[in-house]
């Protein structure tokens, strides 16, 4: 027969759990996590128990376990900090492990997932697992091997059939790299995005197809490179590469050398394309 235990609850040092960092504590994938920097303790909650393992070096957090610092808080049914002891500097903690239904959650986004690591030497945070999911205030990103975030280089990465959506927009591709900036109040925001592999660029008008993908995030413009193709209800523009301004509606498609120097294109006469009567997009250095 088993019994009922109560919540576990305790407060830990920073120096305890978390050198460097509380589990993804630095700035997790798009808009980072806020609040988690610091010498502030560190407050451990589990349903079962949290358990001292001298023997792997270990701290662990089972059943409904969370580590919150400040505004940020890591979720998951076992919660694991692997450390190792250092002359001069008592314990380090080089690993941080989220097992079963994890997620990190912050004032500006939640991160979902089933398995996460955090390095705390090489400053690098990988979620893995079924449903992978990233929720900021303004997108969506999904994948399905894998969501990643490298400290040092400001880089964020959303592999296998990775999905980023905004509002009426969508960006796929095999991989998708978020490069960030480093904002004066300290926080992150999301500069730019790398897109490789079957790229697909989705809005209320067009359908763009293309090799790579290097999308601003404030002008809100993309540009395609490689056997692009954008398609607007029946009409048709291939070229070697294209821009499309998702402000403005208006696509700019760039032939390539192997195209002789031109635009090649299907336009139907009378075809409705939500209001652009010359099909998908202008050639460039011409008028629609």
């Amino acid at each position: 027969m088993t019994s009922k235990r109560s919540p576990v609850r305790t407060v830990l040092s920073l120096s305890a759990l978390v050198a460097g960092g509380l589990l993804f504590g630095t700035p997790a994938f798009a808009q980072g996590l806020p609040g988690m920097g610091g010498k502030q303790p560190v407050e451990i909650n589990a349903d079962q128990a949290i358990e001292w393992h001298q023997d792997v070096r270990a701290y662990v957090a089972r059943g409904n376990a969370s580590a919150k610092r400040n505004d940020s808080t890591v979720f998951a049914d076992v919660l694991t900090a692997y450390y190792r002891e250092t002359p001069g500097k008592g314990n380090e903690v080089f690993q941080l492990v989220a097992d079963g239904n994890v997620r990190i959650v912050s004032p500006t986004q939640q991160v979902y997932g089933d398995h996460g690591v955090y390095d705390v030497d090489k400053q690098v945070a990988v979620v893995t697992g079924r449903d992978l999911k990233l929720i900021t205030t303004k997108d969506v990103v999904t994948a399905r091997d894998s969501l990643e975030y490298y400290e040092a280089q400001d880089l964020t990465v959303a592999r296998g059939d990775a999905v980023a959506v905004r509002g009426n927009d969508r960006l796929r591709a095999d991989v998708l790299i978020g490069r960030l900036k480093k904002m004066p109040d300290g926080t992150t925001q999301m500069e730019r995005i790398d897109g490789s592999g079957n790229i697909v660029v989705t809005t209320p008008t067009d359908v763009a197809l293309s090799d790579k993908l290097v999308y601003s995030v404030a002008d809100n413009v993309a540009v395609l490179i490689g056997n692009v193709k954008i398609t607007r209800g029946d009409n048709q523009l291939n070229g070697e590469a294209a821009e499309m301004n998702m402000n403005t509606k208006i696509n700019r498609v760039i032939a390539g050398r192997d195209a002789g120097g031109r635009v090649s294109g299907l336009l139907i006469p009378g075809e409705k394309n939500g209001g652009d009567k010359n099909g998908p997009g202008a050639p460039a250095g011409k008028k629609p």
